[in-house]
């Protein structure tokens, strides 16, 4: 991860210095945690800045808005065009795009309709989360003691700050017990996802991952992986599944926004199958790269370019 803190931070309509772009230590979401946000990527599509999916981002920050309560002061085709200028601005190709969407400075207490809605975009360099030789070789992780949220707990289908309060127990366990990722069931004891990614298991040319009801975020990498993985040829079976079929797996990968398709070679110390990225695994990571690359046809038009008109 590359800050560069010369660049430019988009703040409710305005573009601030990076250094400047405060809030204030009172703000609700400083004490309660009160944040929706994306992740999204840029990537350098034959020289040009091309952002996977940002209409769908943008959609979804919004739906997690919806979840709680919190009325963005910004159409999404606003946020959607912000985001593009705010790549522009800072000349970047290849980066990692955070818009985040927080209750403001207003009053204090658990009831946050006094406090304003405020929304930041911020751009910067982040090559591979799991590092680029986890994308070849794969990486080791660890089934947490934690579990993911219950229903009715916490809304695992928004995206809030607050979430991930989970998500950073997870990860912290992993990297105590020297795993490069966690692991997490969901309160029923199944499979559920990783601290910040989705996860897929292969088994006899067949591929899975948990459904919706298993306390997952819905992931728009997950969403094109099925998508991709149809277009090979695979059925994509979106069930419940038992924590042992990790040990059992021919292939497991994660997917997601930073992760991006990462194999998995270990959970808990056991090889899976060979120990090393698996033949589909592969197949999935080439036909994703390739297209968010520009080296074969974006048939879902999944892309937005970026050009010099977006300065403005």
């Amino acid at each position: 991860m590359t800050w560069d803190e010369n660049g430019k931070i988009w703040m409710d309509g305005e573009f601030i210095d990076w250094k400047d772009a405060n809030i204030h230590v009172l703000s609700h979401v400083v004490h309660y945690g009160s944040s929706i946000f994306e992740g999204i990527r840029s990537y350098d599509s034959n020289g040009k800045a091309a952002v996977f999916r940002l209409k769908d981002h943008v959609k979804r920050l919004f739906e997690s808005g919806k979840i709680y309560k919190m009325e963005i002061q910004h159409s999404e085709s606003e946020i959607f065009e912000a985001i593009k200028e705010t790549i522009a601005i800072n000349d970047l190709k290849e980066c990692y795009i955070r818009p985040i969407s927080y209750r403001g400075y207003g009053q204090l207490g658990v009831n946050p309709l006094t406090s304003p809605v405020k929304t930041a975009i911020a751009v910067w360099s982040w090559g591979k989360y799991l590092g680029d030789d986890g994308l070849e070789n794969g990486v080791n992780v660890g089934v947490s003691s934690w579990r993911r949220m219950a229903p009715n707990t916490l809304p695992s289908m928004s995206k809030a700050g607050a979430n991930y309060m989970n998500s950073q127990l997870a990860k912290l366990e992993a990297i105590e017990n020297n795993y490069d990722e966690a692991l997490l069931l969901d309160s029923e004891s199944y499979l559920s996802e990783g601290s910040g990614e989705n996860i897929f298991l292969i088994k006899d040319d067949e591929i899975y991952t948990p459904s919706i009801s298993s306390a997952i975020l819905r992931g728009i990498t997950r969403d094109s992986v099925i998508k991709l993985a149809n277009d090979l040829g695979y059925e994509v079976r979106e069930e419940k599944i038992p924590r042992e079929m990790l040990y059992l797996a021919d292939e497991l990968f994660f997917t997601g926004t930073a992760a991006e398709v990462t194999p998995i070679r270990s959970v808990d110390g056991i090889e899976i199958a060979t120990g090393k990225r698996g033949p589909i695994t592969k197949k999935i990571q080439d036909e994703f790269f390739n297209i968010v690359e520009g080296k074969s046809e974006d048939k879902y038009n999944w892309l937005t370019y970026i050009d010099d008109s977006d300065k403005k």
